[in-house]
């Protein structure tokens, strides 16, 4: 029986707390891991209703000593949250394997403009963690005196790294532990937004006709205009709202087949719980004429107001497990920034805009680069802005739009250009060109009124994301064009090795045992594979039998579906076959090994003893491109596979020696 191999002490840990491997080659793989509408509705559409929990809130305080006009303002949300997601649904039907902001601003506008939106997100997704985690704090503290308000921070960011470990699991694990709380949420609101209707019902078919007599008598005391300012600024202030809207065609890669069906019954579900929640809770605010207290939430002033003549057996626990609920809503609304924020970031890797690290998933299947990423960047804001949700909703409600803004141009445009073969392109165009008027006039107006209150930070922050994202790209550029170099190069030397020994039809060499055997590590059939192959038969002259041992890298690129993970197995098969070639064109013995996995090392480790078992004389080699100038952003950027492999394969009693390839941008 063959003896297991013992695992360390951190293996063992990161076993217990994140959970064992997932096997790819599970037949089920994908069931294990998408979501059907409902969970999905969990994990994406808490986003936007958990903003329920501050985004009227601010806009109701905006209003000032207007309040009789909140409806007005509930009902243009309500309008807002109905474009925006009919928009969205044309981007899901338009991208079923996942568009959001960034792919459709780069593929229907250009790829700058697809940067800048996703850089956009990603702070967006940052913010959203940050603020839905403190206002679930905020929640939370509504229920102790104030002499515990300094421990807030503290818990804000203890949530923030309990929730990383809870995604770091799997996305599909960690919606089902949050499912309950969702459900307790739907249910004690949907008894706060329907008591208060009941029980005032004259006032709230009066909410119209009086908020109309409240306008005109503002109109006459301090101008129309004036009231249509304040009436503007509390709607922008409430822009925090929409943000979670796109988060459906972002993730359209974790529903369950068949996508774009799942996606858009997930976003009807979406629009249809935020509009009934936002609309329900300002009517509730205007029907018992809140006032803000310092150091409690409106909701939780409604709350107050509502059960006031219950018995305190009743009112109080239902008070309390109501906040409660939406502190922990606020933290699965949270869980959008760990679902989405990583995706974009992957996406970004797999186009060259971020390091290409963050597009690898680990054994759960999970982007955990981007997992950890997006808690450190989170608790990062939430130590400057001190955890103060009206500074962080300043922040946040800016990307988004330039997200929303750009994602529905891009759209008006397609419609455009593709109107002589859509029969009805016309309203499609008419719902996304409304959608980028009002999206547009809601980020120039947020910018206008929160530059000055903390706006400007934002903005910088997300130009500082750009600058660095347009270095990198600059970098892996200026690498991909040295490669190319090399491969044009390589190709041009073996090539007529290779058609002479195919015309020839010469039988392939037997192995030698006799010889020693090379073990090369490659990936594609490139420059670096060539050079190392012929810098061993130029060096060491006792190599004549190669093996050649490769890893199909199963990355956020390739895990979208069982026929990408077949066509990168069959990618792999091939690219063996032409080093097979090569090595028989040059007189030599040939054979390879392959496999599919998310941790290459990992897998190299578990091929190598498949070759030592098979082979006498064994020694491994692996092509280490490097650059003439070094530097920290250089090794940032480039994996060191090689290192670990080295070090992994001398824990196996195997030896791996590094082939240098220097690349020159002047050669």
């Amino acid at each position: 029986m063959k003896p297991r191999e013992r695992l360390s002490t951190t293996e063992r840990v990161r076993k217990a707390f994140v959970g064992k491997a997932r096997d790819l080659k599970d037949e089920n793989i994908f069931e294990k891991v998408t979501l059907v509408a409902i969970l999905a509705w969990v994990g994406l559409g808490s986003d936007g209703l958990s903003s329920s929990c501050y985004g009227p809130e601010e806009s109701y305080r905006a209003l000032g000593i207007y309040h009789g006009m909140t409806i007005f303002i509930a009902l243009a949300v309500v309008f807002t949250i109905s474009i925006i997601s009919s928009s969205y649904s044309q981007i899901i039907k338009l991208f079923p394997s996942g568009g959001g902001g960034y792919k459709v601003a780069t593929k229907l506008l250009n790829p700058r403009l697809g940067m800048i939106s996703g850089c956009a997100l990603i702070v967006d997704y940052v913010l959203t963690i940050a603020i839905s985690v403190a206002s679930g704090v905020d929640a939370i503290f509504s229920n102790f005196p104030p002499v515990y308000q300094h421990y807030k921070l503290t818990v804000t960011v203890f949530f923030i790294l309990l929730l990383l470990l809870v995604n770091l699991r799997g996305i599909k694990e960690s919606v089902f532990s949050l499912m309950p709380i969702f459900i307790i949420f739907l249910l004690t609101h949907a008894f706060t937004i329907v008591y208060p209707i009941i029980f005032h019902t004259r006032d709230f078919i009066n909410l119209v006709p009086n908020a109309t007599r409240e306008f005109h008598q503002a109109s006459s005391n301090i101008g129309t205009f004036a009231v249509l300012i304040i009436l503007a600024r509390a709607y922008s202030m409430g822009a925090g709202t929409y943000t979670g809207i796109e988060a459906v065609s972002n993730s359209m890669v974790i529903l369950k087949e068949p996508r774009v069906k799942t996606g858009i019954a997930t976003m009807r579900l979406m629009a249809f719980s935020l509009g009934i929640t936002v609309l329900g809770l300002l009517a509730a605010y205007s029907l018992f004429h809140l006032k803000h207290v310092p150091g409690k939430t409106m909701n939780a002033n409604l709350l107050e107001a509502m059960t006031a003549g219950w018995y305190k057996w009743i009112g109080q626990p239902f008070v309390i497990i109501t906040l409660l609920s939406e502190a922990a809503l606020l933290f699965v609304g949270a869980q959008t920034g760990f679902l989405d924020g990583p995706r974009v970031i992957s996406n970004m890797a797999q186009d060259n805009w971020f390091p290409r690290r963050f597009s690898v998933l680990s054994d759960r299947l999970v982007t955990q680069n981007g997992l950890v990423l997006m808690a450190v960047s989170s608790s990062f804001i939430l130590l400057i802005t001190g955890g103060d949700v009206t500074t962080l909703i300043v922040l946040y409600s800016i990307n988004v739009f330039v997200t929303f803004s750009l994602s529905q141009a891009g759209m008006v445009r397609h419609w455009w250009q593709v109107k002589n073969n859509e029969k009805s392109w016309i309203p499609k165009l008419l719902i996304n060109g409304l959608g980028f008027l009002m999206t547009m006039s809601i980020l120039f107006t947020v910018v206008f009124i929160k530059f000055g209150e903390g706006g400007w930070l934002t903005i910088l922050i997300t130009s500082s994301l750009v600058y660095f994202v347009m270095m990198v790209r600059r970098h892996y550029d200026k690498a991909a064009m040295m490669i190319s170099k090399l491969d044009l190069k390589m190709f041009r030397q073996v090539e007529g090795a290779m058609l002479g020994f195919e015309r020839s039809h010469r039988e392939a060499p037997d192995f030698n045992p006799e010889a020693h055997t090379a073990c090369i590590c490659v990936q594609d059939f490139n420059g670096v594979g060539i050079h190392t192959f012929l810098k061993i038969r130029e060096d060491f002259e006792r190599y004549k039998n190669f093996i050649f041992i490769s890893v199909g890298m199963v990355d956020a690129g390739s895990f979208k579906g069982e026929a990408e993970l077949q066509n990168l197995e069959e990618d792999v098969k091939y690219n063996l076959r032409k080093y097979e070639d090569l090595a028989r064109a040059y007189g030599c013995f040939a054979d390879s090994y392959y496999s599919i996995g998310t941790d290459i090392a990992d897998e190299v480790k578990e091929l190598s003893k498949k070759v030592v078992s098979q082979y006498n004389k064994v020694i491994f080699f692996i092509g280490n491109a490097i650059f003439a100038s070094p530097n920290s952003l250089t090794r940032m950027l480039h994996s060191q596979t090689q290192l670990t492999l080295q070090n992994r394969l001398a824990h196996k009693g195997f030896v791996l020696v590094m082939i240098p390839i220097k690349l020159n941008p002047t050669d």
